[in-house]
């Protein structure tokens, strides 16, 4: 799979998808991280929170060289840890806090598709991330807010 600094190199029309529920702590991190990225020609953000397929036809529509879905994943790691996948090999390994599963949202683009997960700590109701997903959307932010060379 492709790191971060890759997707960003190599960017041509790169959208980011912030999906997540913000009262669901951690689950909210792709919503955090999208509402922060600066766009710029090469990159673009789109909050959609939890009904991703509420814009499938805007995100085609847009025709963006790849996606990446910024979202909160179980990847059985320390909490903050990120792992970039392809949506083809996403199964079940988001949470249940979308309308459809991130694995059949692939189905509709015909385009790279990538989901940024990142490991929660807590998914309880409230509305601040912990601390070591809070760290992680930081320095994701920071990666993609940088100007390419």
């Amino acid at each position: 799979m492709p790191e971060l600094s890759e997707l960003l190199d190599n960017a041509h029309m790169l959208l980011f998808i912030g999906v997540g529920n913000v009262l669901k702590c951690d689950d909210g991190v792709g919503v955090v991280i999208s509402r922060q990225i600066r766009e710029r020609p090469d990159i673009l953000s789109l909050t959609v929170e939890v009904s991703i397929e509420n814009y499938i036809g805007k995100i085609n529509s847009m025709k963006p060289g790849a996606i990446v879905i910024l979202d909160c994943m179980e990847l059985g790691s320390d909490p903050g840890t990120y792992r970039i996948i392809s949506l083809d090999h996403v199964e079940d390994m988001t949470f249940n806090t979308h309308n459809i599963s991130l694995s059949r949202v692939g189905d509709f683009f015909r385009f790279p598709s990538y989901v940024l997960g990142v490991q929660p700590l807590c998914i309880n109701f409230g509305d601040e991330l912990s601390p070591p997903v809070q760290h992680t959307a930081h320095r994701i932010i920071s990666q993609i807010n940088q100007q390419k060379n």
